[in-house]
């Protein structure tokens, strides 16, 4: 008997990743976003743009979110929706809070009315934590967004708690720190420097100019990490993971990895803009991923040069290695 799962928000990195992932555990997958499909979306890439049921929807309005679900009848609900560029937050922060809170709001009130029985994922972000310089995030770390995202993802996730408290929802929350695939859109820096790194190496351009490199991040294999999203849902009962590698290195270090694999000296090619400068750049960002490993039985296995690699061969070949 297969499940039926629910994807708001397919189309971006996780949600694609996640729906080729339930497609070969047998499900029936139901995606949605908030515009048609474009020609070069994640889902053709990925060759699973035929095997979904697709449908655009704003989850920021509840009635249609409840025909969604009242029509499809989800075993489980991804929600992946939402703003996820941070800088952006700052420059729409109306915009940013309405995508990230609302479609969550929705979702629930739509379980709790419809179905109590519907498995509900949230995305949260390392973000949430803000700093990390002593210790690493874990499930007990107090929250200190200091983005107009941040504060948009620790909203969510109240409203999740809330609800699992008060009305007896299998709902849960994955706090997943930074995690990146060819599928990231150009303007993440891994994917941006990538790219850059690789046209370089090509001869189309000299230089790549970036912001802050100092910062320090926890960065992992996107697909690894929606392994772990479905394994939330898995779980005996509803609860919060620090989806992480548990490892942290500089954007500088990441840099010097990438232009060393294209036999490239960094320094002969990048240059800091001010104008990329970030006012309130997280420094440090580390998790602890404990938790997921003990209940879950998951960790990371994809390390930083196996992911450059993966990358670089997708943006000179064209070739997506997952």
């Amino acid at each position: 008997m297969y499940k039926t799962a629910l994807i708001i928000g397919i189309t971006g990195q996780d949600g694609s990743l996640l729906a080729s992932l339930l497609l070969k555990k047998n499900y029936k997958v139901i995606g949605t976003s908030r515009v048609e499909l474009n020609i070069d979306n994640n889902l053709k890439i990925l060759q699973i743009d035929k095997s979904i049921i697709f449908t655009k929807l704003d989850p920021s309005i509840y009635d249609d979110v409840y025909k969604i679900v009242s029509k499809f009848i989800p075993d489980e609900i991804y929600n992946l929706s939402g703003q996820t560029s941070v800088g952006k937050s700052f420059l729409e922060p109306y915009n940013t809070f309405k995508s990230i809170y609302m479609p969550t709001l929705n979702i629930l009130e739509c379980i709790k009315n419809y179905n109590k029985y519907i498995k509900f994922y949230n995305a949260c972000s390392s973000e949430c934590f803000g700093e990390c310089i002593d210790n690493p995030a874990n499930e007990l770390t107090s929250f200190n967004p200091i983005s107009p995202y941040a504060v948009a993802k620790v909203s969510s996730h109240n409203l999740v708690q809330s609800y699992r408290h008060n009305y007896n929802l299998f709902a849960s929350t994955g706090f997943l720190f930074n995690h990146e695939s060819p599928l990231r859109p150009n303007n993440f820096v891994i994917k941006k420097i990538i790219k850059g790194a690789v046209d370089i190496s090509l001869g189309k351009y000299t230089n790549l100019t970036l912001g802050n490199i100092n910062v320090i991040r926890d960065w992992g294999w996107a697909p690894d990490f929606v392994d772990a999203i479905w394994k939330v849902l898995q779980h005996s009962e509803p609860d919060d993971f620090i989806i992480s590698t548990g490892r942290s290195i500089s954007l500088e270090l990441f840099i010097q990895k990438i232009f060393s694999q294209l036999k490239l000296n960094y320094l002969d090619h990048i240059i800091i803009s001010k104008d990329l400068l970030r006012n309130h750049e997280l420094k440090i960002t580390r998790g602890n991923p404990e938790k997921a490993k003990i209940k879950l039985n998951w960790q990371a296995k994809t390390n930083i040069d196996e992911i450059i690699n993966k990358m670089i061969i997708y943006e000179s070949e064209g070739r997506i290695d997952l």
